[in-house]
This record gives structure tokens, sequence and C-alpha cells, in this order.
């Protein structure tokens, strides 16, 4: 397929004059919403006086939020298909910046919903109950109030925090354009330059020396930075300990996980289930160095394929049909809103083309369709990332038909489940239906990566965030010395003595950005966990079980993350969630080592 955009069929392609028909129906919106943006200011005054006052003021932050984010989706997204494109994204910056407007704009409505006491509210939604529109809403700000600070201290945080919040940027700009690796040799013994971008696919060479060399290049040039990057975690982590603090929560970690809407007791359930259950993981790692051919895996052999990747290429006509047949399972209205979206209301944008986003995503808001961004070469690896994306626009799609708008977005904590759900069953399906052993064993290690990867590793990275913490919550300062020993620690506990823990590895906390977000890469485990135990029910009870997850997609943000995971059955206060991810991971492991062994 060329990669001249001009030159793709226009059913491969956006359409999204589907959002704006030209650019004078936007320009008629960007002006709409900013004279709403203009007035907003005249709520402050009256939204604490009736129910109706404060019903209008909120009804009016939903219209600008909607049109606001209609405009944003109709700049970003054509940008993203021409990243060289500035008239795009000159216009992405332009709803940016009516964005930070109505932030402004709309500063009051948090501490004036903040003063409206629960026993009034409870009295307005009985005198005027259209307010129960949005009761999620305001007890969703309302539950902040033990952690609110007096009028002045409000202040005094907001004009802080412009200056707070930097360390990620910083720790970005160090690492994208200060940093400079060297060279090293490649397979074919060239000098070539190593980056955080060429890193990985070295580590998955063939070539164990090109392995070994990218592994020592990186973490010499980040050892010789190592007191710069432990003082700016340790900054992080000191302002959110600070702010926790401040704001009068028990600690950072409790902070973090009430944003969420859950407890500590998942992020620890997490950890425990899984520190518990390593034999599966060690398996793995012993499989990998039998068939790597090796006297002893290291930490730069932990990357490399198992198997060659599968050689049978899908046109993506045939992708569509895998997905389809897939979620079958989930009754007409999925199959065919989701048939329908692909191939007449041209949801996907399918191939890469010149200036084009590199990677996959969905997106759109409750005014627009789902949109899909693949740049698909008709790998099995692709087949998997549509029936990724697609269980992503399908969560949006019932979400958004089942709810007002401002119920219509589901949280981060489960944002990663119904994707995961449809990549997990597109994959069992694969394996109980293929014919091929070499595409059994492609989508077997495809299952394994994806475990070891998002289960085992990002909740390694979690148990070292929360001990980072909880060390400066105690008054330690997170020196070099310190971060490295801990997290040395942790890696040995989680490898076990399957694979050799080079000391170069007590140094890979300085290259995972994602520890400035503080308590985040949990979510990413507790999101396969919950996936995975799904698909063991509707693998398992069928017809009886699919309406329940059904009804978890349509909840949106209705309900609380850990309640909407509830009407699907699934509950992650309880151990057995993180077990289900655990026992199928096992499950692939037995398999694979059965079918390899009988075709090697």
């Amino acid at each position: 397929m060329t990669n001249v955009r001009a030159d793709i069929p226009a059913k491969y392609k956006w359409d999204l004059s589907a959002i704006y028909e030209n650019i004078e129906a936007f320009n008629a919106d960007y002006e709409k919403a900013k004279k709403l943006i203009e007035a907003f200011p005249r709520h402050a005054e009256t939204m604490t006086k009736s129910p109706e006052a404060l019903y209008e003021a909120l009804e009016e932050d939903t219209q600008i939020s909607r049109l606001l984010e209609k405009l944003y989706s109709y700049a970003f997204l054509n940008s993203d298909l021409d990243k060289s494109d500035n008239f795009y994204l000159a216009l992405s910056g332009k709803i940016q910046n009516l964005w930070c407007d109505a932030g402004s704009a709309s500063f009051f409505m948090r501490p004036k919903m903040l003063s409206i006491s629960k026993k009034t509210t409870e009295k307005w939604y009985e005198e005027f109950p259209k307010l129960l529109e949005y009761k999620r809403a305001i007890e969703g700000v309302q539950r902040y109030r033990p952690h609110t600070l007096s009028d002045e201290g409000e202040k005094l945080l907001a004009d802080l925090s412009p200056a707070m919040g930097t360390h990620s940027d910083i720790r970005s700009i160090f690492a994208n354009a200060d940093l400079h690796f060297g060279k090293i040799n490649d397979e074919d013994r060239k000098k070539v330059e190593l980056t955080e971008a060429t890193y990985v696919l070295r580590l998955m060479s063939e070539d164990r020396n090109v392995r070994r060399a990218a592994f020592k290049k990186l973490y010499e040039t980040y050892d010789g930075f190592g007191n710069t990057l432990s003082s700016l975690m340790n900054a992080c982590v000191k302002e959110r300990t600070t702010l926790a603090k401040v704001r009068k929560y028990k600690n950072s970690i409790t902070a973090s996980t009430f944003s969420d809407e859950v407890t500590p007791e998942i992020y620890n359930n997490l950890i425990n289930t899984v520190s518990e259950n390593f034999a599966p993981l060690f398996k793995y790692y012993d499989i990998k160095r039998e068939v790597l051919g090796l006297p002893k895996m290291h930490m730069y052999d932990v990357y490399t394929p198992l198997i060659s990747s599968c050689s049978k290429e899908y046109d993506f006509e045939e992708a569509v049909s895998e997905v389809l047949d897939t979620v079958k399972v989930f009754g007409d209205e999925y199959l065919n809103t989701l048939k329908n979206g692909i191939e007449k209301e041209k949801w996907v944008d399918v191939y890469p083309t010149k200036g084009k986003r590199g990677g996959a995503y969905s997106a759109g808001c409750y005014d627009t369709q789902p949109y899909i961004l693949l740049n698909y070469t008709g790998k099995l690896d692709d087949v998997s990332t549509l029936a990724h994306e697609a269980g992503h626009s399908m969560h949006s799609y019932f979400s958004r038909v089942s709810n007002t708008p401002q119920e219509s977005d589901y949280t981060i904590f489960v944002a990663e489940v119904a994707s995961t759900v449809n990549e997990l069953l597109f994959c069992h399906r694969k394996l109980r239906e293929s014919k091929s052993n070499e595409e059994k064993l492609a989508i077997m290690n495809q299952l394994m990566e994806t475990y070891k990867g998002t289960l085992y590793r990002q909740t390694m990275f979690a148990e070292f965030e929360r001990e980072m913490h909880a060390l400066c919550e105690a008054g330690e300062t997170l020196t070099k010395e310190l971060l490295c020993d801990v997290y040395y620690k942790i890696v040995k506990k989680y490898f076990g003595n399957h694979v050799v823990c080079d000391k170069e590895i007590a140094l890979e906390w300085m290259r995972i950005p994602h520890f400035y977000s503080c308590f985040y890469v949990y979510k990413y485990a507790t999101c396969i966990s919950a996936a995975s135990s799904i698909v063991r029910k509707i693998e398992t009870e069928g017809e009886a079980y699919i309406g329940k997850y059904l009804d978890f997609l349509k909840c949106g943000g209705s309900k609380s993350p850990l309640d909407s995971l509830k009407v699907a059955g699934i509950d992650m206060t309880k151990p057995e969630v993180v077990r289900d991810a655990i026992a199928d991971f096992a499950e692939t492991v037995d398999a694979f080592e059965k079918l390899y062994n009988e075709t090697k």
C-alpha cells in the first residue's frame, strides 16, 4: 500500500467532515464556545442561591466542555494524519488556549460547590429533581471536603501550582534533548547511534553481542547522571508527599488512590497476590533460556523474542473479519455497531502514510463517533491491535449512548479493561481455531509477553513506587544509592534465580517516566487482571454472563470504577481477580512449552 495519503482509497481513511463539514462550521462553534466562556463568571454570584441556579451553572459548564471536546477532536485528529501540517497543529493549540480560558473562567465552581452543605444539596434534590442529573458530579466534588483547605490556603496552593508538577517535563526534556548514549556495533559490526527509541529494539536482536552492548552502553550513560536524576525524583516524591500531608491524607498513596475512587487496599492486594505467584513467571524465564540456548539468562536477554514473528499476513478485510468473529459473543448490537462503524462510518484510519502519527489509539468525544488510528502493516500484532482499539471504541460507544454527557466518561482505572478483554478473546479464539502451529506459537508468545510486561513488570514498578514514597514519608532522602539499592532488591525478587540480575539493572528506575505520574502504573496491572477475569467468566458462563459485561460497558462514569466493575461481577478487593490473570498466564506458558516441544 502506498504511503501517499492522497492515493489511499477513501474507505481506509477517516471522514472527519462528520465532525465539522468545513472550517466555517468549526469557527462557528469556536465563537460560540468563546462567548459562553466569557459570560460564565456571572454564575459565581448566583450558583449557591438556589437549585435552579446551580443546575444552570452545571449545564452551561457541560455545554462548554462538549464544545471544547468536539473542537479539539477535530483539530488533533486532523493534525495526527499529517504532523507536518502546521494548520491543524495551530488549530489544536488554539483550542488548548481556549480550554485554559475556560478553566480560568470557571475556577470558582469547585469552591462554591464545596460551600454547599450536604444537607442543603439533599433538600435541593427534592425541590428540583432535575438537579439529580448532576448528583454524581456534585458528590464527586464534595467528597474532597475533608481534604480542602481554607479559601486562603486554596488560593495559596493555586498560586503555587504553576511551579509544581514540573518534574516530569524536566525529566522528559533531559532524556529526549540532552541525554546521548553514544554508539554501539550493530549486527553487521557497523557503528550506530543508540537512543531510548532504539534501545528495546536492540534488546530484541538475535545477536547477543548487540543486546549486551546496548544494555551496557545505556546504563553506563544513566549512571553518569544518577545524582541529578535521584535529586529530581526526590523532589517529585517530596512534593507529592508534602501535598498529601497538607491536604490531610494519611499518605501520598492514599491521596492518589482517593482520586481514582479506590483505596490502597486495591494497590496492596495487587502487589501481595502477584508476589505469591511468581512460579509461572519463573517457568517462563526457564523456557526462554532453553529456547534461546543460553547457559544463563541475563537482563539483556529478557526482551529477546522466543520465536520469530508469524509469517502469515492479513489484509485489512481479513483483520476486520477476525475481530468481528471474536466479538460475535457480545450479541447483535455490539457486533452490528462495530461492523457498521468500520465498514460504513469510517471509524478507522488504516494505513501508515507520510507524516502520520505512529502507533494506535481510539479517540473521539460525546458528540462524535469513535475514531481509531492504526498504522496497519498486515501482521498478527496489527490484527490484535485492531481488536484492542475496537474494545476502547465500543466501551466509549456504550458509555455515551447510555449516559448523559456529564456521566459518559469512564475513568482511567477501567480504561484498559474493555480493550484488553477483546485482545484476550481474540487470542483465545485463534488458539482454539487455528490449524497453524506457527500461528499458535506466535499468539502464545504474544499473550505471555503481554502478561509479563503488563501484569508482572507494572506491579514491580508499583512496588518500587510504594517503597519510594514510604521512605520519603519516613524522613529519608532519596539518594542515588538508596534508590538503586531498593530497586535492585525488588528486581531480584521478581526474577529470582532464573535470570542473572546484572548490576546495571539497579539503574533502570532512572529511565521510567511513569514514576513522575505518581501511583499510575498499577492501573495497567489491575486492568489486565479485571479483563482476564471477565474473559474467564465469558468463556465459562457464556450467554448468562454477557449481559453483565455489557451493563459494565454502559456504566460510563455513572458509577465509581469499583462499583462499575462489580456490575460485571468483578470485585477488585479480592485476590481472585488477579489470580485469574496469573492462571491464564500459567496455562499459556504450559501450552507453549508443550506445543513448542512437539514441533521443535
